[in-house]
Formats: C-alpha cells, structure tokens, sequence
C-alpha cells in the first residue's frame, strides 16, 4: 500500500472514531491522503535541511577549535 492509501484509511478512521455524519469519513479520507502527500515532500526536505545545518554546525566547532589550537601554539 502507498502513502496515500494509508492516509486515507487513517483519516477516514480517525473521522469514523469521532463521529458526525456519513460524509465525515470521505472528508477524512481525502484530508489523510492529501496530509500523506505533503508529508512525503515535505520530511524529506525538513530532514536534509536539519541533517545540513547539523554539518555545518560540525564544522564551525572544527574550525573554531583549530583556530584556538593554532593560538596556543
């Protein structure tokens, strides 16, 4: 199963759980696939970005102690 057909399934449950008309379950559907769809272009990008900024944080520390380690020498 896709992405998309899990998120469905689970809004239309989670809608189901919560009650309301007959319809709530298709709007529950679609919002679930629709969330599914952005979350699988969206985490990847959030990760690569934090994966990033991580690296680059690395590497200022790196820097900033070769520089104070030059300084004692």
């Amino acid at each position: 199963m896709g992405a998309t057909t899990i998120g469905a399934l689970v809004g239309a449950g989670i809608d189901h759980l919560s009650g309301g008309d007959g319809d709530s379950d298709v709007e529950g559907a679609i919002l679930g696939a629709v969330t599914a769809n952005v979350l699988k272009v969206v985490l990847p990008i959030a990760i690569t970005y934090a994966i990033g900024w991580g690296v680059l944080r690395a590497l200022g520390k790196v820097r900033d102690g070769l520089g104070k380690a030059e300084q004692a020498v």
